[in-house]
């Protein structure tokens, strides 16, 4: 059964009639309509920690839960994501691993939305700053056998993992990790320049969160920041909700990196909730604003996760003048699709995989309007709201 969208192209601004056939998209063409709405490739979100008070990160974890969040990030125009597991203790994480493998075993489509797990932890910074929200009292060295273990409970399915490369064990860490197919990316990291020049020469690939997850005080230069920054090796995952990263680091990162900067949104299961105060598991109390930023309630100065989505994080780039809609938007589809090989990575073309977002621009910000997995219809905005 063939499906046609009509729309304006994100990149170009031309009008498009977009004719699906089965999963894959056969056909593009100019045509003259009167559609208000943008066509764009699904977007690719490579650090979701949870959504909708839904967390990959607290046990028990209802059987539901991977379905729920699957589900509800659809309506953010989200088609392929990383369920994210950080710094736990080493039962708590293969218990998580095995939960999100299990439904992925289980549903062939809801494994397509999720082409792997991205494991931020344990093994990072001790120090505080660095070490961000994540327990101090899991914090160890990089341990092979026991990732091998969480492998296996995953299924193989673990396809990123953030590390610091401070500790003696990690460049044969990342020497294993590379020769078994799995990302390892620098974040939450107190490195010297030398050891991030080391974990690069050994395989790192990609910089977690460039800019948070760090000291509020650092030398001038050299710095961890500097180095990652300076190793054109290195993608770079930036979290572009306005609260996270200024501006001008925004756009200093994102000339640096240039084609290799990414967004994520590493959101946190408050994400999606309405504003209010809320008690966490980790922060303690803390607040959400209305718009959008979450704080802790004693010291509004001091960030408490992440609760913007990528459709949030690309209006504010657009937004501030510091991207265009068509690089804003491939920075958080095409660039991360490329990035980890996936089938969606020929974008918005002929033949390409049908994974597209339809949606709206009002002074910048992203209105999610119908999203499209493999072809499926998987959402559709009431527009009568």
């Amino acid at each position: 059964m063939m499906t046609t969208i009509k729309g304006v192209h994100f990149g170009t601004g031309e009008s498009i009639s977009v004719t699906i056939d089965g999963e894959k998209i056969c056909n593009i063409t100019k045509e003259k309509h009167d559609s208000p709405y943008y066509i764009a490739p699904g977007l690719v979100d490579l650090q979701i920690n949870g959504y909708k008070g839904y967390d990959f990160n607290t046990l028990p974890i209802p059987e539901d839960l991977v379905n729920e969040i699957t589900g509800a990030v659809w309506q953010e125009g989200v088609t392929s994501f990383y369920p994210t597991v950080i710094t736990n203790s080493d039962e708590v994480i293969e218990k998580a691993v095995a939960m999100i493998a299990e439904v992925c075993e289980k549903d062939h489509f809801i494994n397509k939305c999720i082409p792997g797990i991205h494991i931020e932890g344990p093994f990072i910074s001790p120090e505080d700053g660095p070490r961000g929200a994540h327990g101090k009292e899991f914090v160890k060295a990089p341990d092979w056998e026991l990732f091998q273990r969480w492998q296996e409970a995953a299924g193989g399915r673990i396809k990123i993992i953030t590390i610091s490369p401070e500790w003696p064990e990690s460049i044969e860490f990342i020497k294993k990790c590379v020769e078994n197919g799995v990302v390892v990316s620098i974040g939450h990291t107190a490195a010297t320049p030398e050891q991030i020049r080391n974990a690069v020469a050994a395989g790192a690939k990609m910089s977690t969160h460039l800019g948070n997850g760090a000291h509020l005080m650092l030398p001038r230069h050299p710095n961890y920041i500097w180095e990652q920054l300076a190793q054109d090796e290195l993608w770079a995952c930036l979290i572009a909700d306005g609260f996270h990263l200024p501006e001008s680091f925004l756009k200093v990162a994102m000339k640096v990196k240039d084609p290799r900067a990414m967004l994520v949104s590493d959101a946190v299961y408050l994400s999606g909730m309405a504003p209010g105060p809320y008690q966490t598991h980790i922060g303690g109390e803390v607040v959400l604003t209305p718009e959008g930023k979450l704080h802790l309630k004693e010291n509004p100065k001091m960030l408490a996760g992440s609760a913007q989505m990528l459709k949030d994080g690309i209006g504010h780039l657009v937004k501030s003048g510091i991207a265009t809609l068509q690089e804003a938007w491939e920075m958080a589809s095409v660039r991360p699709s490329v990035f980890m090989g996936l089938s969606t990575l020929e974008g918005l073309s002929k033949g390409a995989i049908a994974d597209l977002v339809v949606f709206s621009l009002e002074e910048s910000r992203v209105n999610v309007v119908q999203t499209y997995k493999a072809g499926k219809l998987v959402y559709m905005a009431d527009k009568s709201r």
